[in-house]
């Protein structure tokens, strides 16, 4: 018997998804992109993230214009 999923609950352990910040990574393979203090629903039992898409698309933009500086270490804070 399958469980039915809820937006609202981990997919992976069950627990309960909420608000909050996270940390985006990318290797690069020449250099690394850290992108701190992305919104994203996270789970208060195991840890896991979930991105919305809106957010990827701006952390797609970061990490391509990241690519084109060629920097070996971009940081940089998610602005709203």
């Amino acid at each position: 018997m399958k469980l039915k999923e809820s937006p609202d609950r981990c997919p992976l352990c069950g627990g309960s998804k909420k608000p909050g910040r996270t940390t985006f990574t990318v290797d690069l393979g020449f250099g690394v992109v850290v992108v701190r203090e992305v919104p994203a629903s996270l789970c208060s039992q195991c840890g896991a993230d979930w991105i919305d898409d809106s957010i990827a698309s701006k952390l797609e933009e970061i990490v391509n214009d990241a690519r084109q500086k060629h920097h070996m270490v971009e940081v940089t804070t998610l602005s709203p």
